[in-house]
């Protein structure tokens, strides 16, 4: 400001500034900071600032056309480096970084050779760098993007730095709001994390890894990390295990107030690496619709645990039977095992049977746990077609029943639904695998899930 006054006497501050005004408003909003403006205006009124603007800056400070600035910043992610064609045939490679200091949060795309700079992928969130002689370009949305070139550079910064560190702009995922971007969030897990498959746009197979978190208040927010799946996650997750997910931004989904993420995104859980063998004896046997075969199962903890068994190696054992098998993965109250997964019977004498390891009703509460139960159907089972948010029409199957200790509903929805179907009232009934939510008017409901195992009692 002070140089162009200098060169232009016959303009005031106030008139500059009215100048600055009309020139973002007429370049449209999110392209130019005030500095940018003037540099503009300097231009347009035929003045040459022979000093440059400052090239070390902030974040907030960064405009579209700014060349060989320089910023320090701590790293958020890091993806990994894609190749891709150009019109002409020819290749290039493209990675993307996200980066932030103490203002803001931005996106830098490095190109070609910058992609596979010795170091950057050994970067991790919270570390500082700086991006030197970089240059500014706009996204689709008008969004500044840093962009490192030829003449560019990254560099880690192992200096003293007042930008705050991860941990000071974590945020617990009760406090997030719609259209947020480039969150840092945390809370608990509540259930288990797991991969769906999908076909993306371009017809390619691709995953998602998806999972909820728990607030300080209690607020449950659904977690979906698109392109991900379970390969950078502890092989042991303890049920209600801390967890951070940095890189998400929010999104209104069918079912509220969502987090979504993409291979970029980092996820970090409290758990463990190796895995002990287990102990379990089988309470009961399904198929899920894929043929997968679903074991509802006691340890030796006198925990009930669900084993998902895709490779049918349990496909001899029976309800009764005890294993010892080294699971591929636990998540919660979820063990995975594989073909290679290492499985012997024994005979252990100790281990809860199916009746000793079933709750009363009364006991039943809201949680992770898995519960199996017996009871007497007092009212019959009722099917009926319910219509979701989408216009998609679901199935709901739901009983009440009692012990002699308390009443409960059962429910199930979708394919479970058909689980009730054959019973009536009067039938004593063991059930094994269900959970227990909340339902209408704050009491506790049952809920059969796909390890779940519905027979009548003679």
């Amino acid at each position: 400001m002070n140089k162009l006054l200098e060169q232009k006497p016959d303009l005031s501050r106030k008139e500059i500034e009215e100048m600055i005004q009309r020139k973002k408003e007429k370049i449209g909003a999110g392209y130019l900071t005030d500095q940018g403006a003037l540099f503009l205006i300097a231009s347009d009124l035929g003045v040459s600032l022979s000093e440059p603007l400052k090239v070390e800056m902030g974040l907030k400070d960064i405009f579209v056309g700014a060349k060989e600035i320089t910023v320090e910043t701590r790293v958020m992610n890091v993806y990994p480096a894609r190749q891709f064609s150009r019109k002409d045939g020819s290749q290039f490679m493209l990675r993307n970084m996200t980066v932030y200091d103490g203002d803001q949060r931005a996106k830098v795309k490095l190109w070609d050779e910058k992609a596979n700079l010795p170091g950057i992928e050994n970067l991790k969130p919270g570390d500082l760098v700086k991006i030197i002689k970089a240059y500014v370009k706009s996204d689709l949305k008008g969004n500044p993007i840093i962009n490192v070139g030829s003449g560019s550079s990254v560099e880690s910064n192992n200096t003293q730095s007042k930008i705050p560190s991860l941990d000071d702009i974590t945020d617990n995922v009760s406090n997030v709001k719609e259209n947020q971007q480039n969150l840092v969030v945390s809370g608990v897990l509540d259930g288990n994390i797991r991969t769906t498959e999908f076909t993306n746009f371009k017809g390619e197979r691709s995953t998602a890894l998806q999972l909820r978190l728990k607030g300080n208040d209690g607020t449950i927010v659904r977690a979906v990390l698109w392109n991900k799946d379970e390969s950078s996650i502890p092989k042991v997750v303890t049920a209600g295990a801390k967890a951070r997910l940095i890189g998400v931004n929010t999104k209104v989904g069918q079912m509220g107030l969502e987090l979504h993420g993409d291979e970029g995104t980092v996820l970090e859980v409290e758990g463990a690496k190796e895995i002990a063998p287990v102990v379990a004896r089988i309470l009961s046997a399904t198929k899920s619709d894929s043929g997968s075969r679903l074991l509802v199962a006691v340890l030796d903890d006198k925990k009930i645990a669900n084993i998902a068994d895709a490779s049918s190696i349990t496909s001899d054992l029976r309800p009764g039977d005890v294993i010892e098998v080294v699971p591929s993965k636990m998540y919660g109250n979820t063990i995975t095992i594989e073909q290679n997964s290492p499985l012997k019977k024994i005979d252990n004498q100790t281990l809860p049977t199916l009746a000793e390891a079933r709750t009363k009703i009364r006991d039943v509460k809201p949680s992770d746990s898995v519960y199996c139960i017996e009871a007497i159907i007092l009212k019959a089972p009722q099917k009926r077609e319910i219509q979701t948010k989408t216009g998609e029409s679901v199935s709901l199957s739901e009983t009440f029943v009692e012990d002699d200790t308390g009443q409960i509903w059962i429910k199930g929805w979708r394919s479970q639904a058909r689980l009730l179907e054959q019973f009536t009232q009067g039938d004593i009934i063991s059930v094994t695998g269900v959970t227990a939510k909340p339902g209408l008017e704050g009491r506790t409901e049952l809920f059969l899930s796909a390890y779940s195992v519905v027979t009548k009692k003679n």
